[in-house]
């Protein structure tokens, strides 16, 4: 999905309520059409991979919440943002 848009995942963390992801996008991408197809094809990929089980504890909802934070890295290093991401790995 990064490479057909021409994303790339800088970093990536993965809890059991809510995802880091830090990517760099040209920006000619509004970050919320970045957000957006992140979401529709991951969510996408996961019911076709995971139906059964999705449909069990998803049933009347759907994969994503609606809301998200995006920020931008301006002036901050991407080895900040990375190291941000790696300390709220536990929380």
């Amino acid at each position: 999905m990064c490479d057909e848009y021409n994303y790339e995942i800088l970093s990536l963390h993965i809890s059991p309520d809510h995802v880091h992801l830090f990517l760099s996008a040209h920006p000619k991408h509004a970050p919320s059409e970045i957000v957006r197809a992140v979401k529709s094809i991951t969510a996408g990929e996961m019911w076709q991979q995971h139906k059964p089980l999705l449909q069990e504890y998803l049933w009347g909802g759907g994969f994503w919440e609606e809301s998200y934070y995006v920020g931008t890295a301006g002036d901050v290093s991407t080895s900040t943002i990375e190291q941000y991401i790696e300390r709220t790995e536990h929380v």
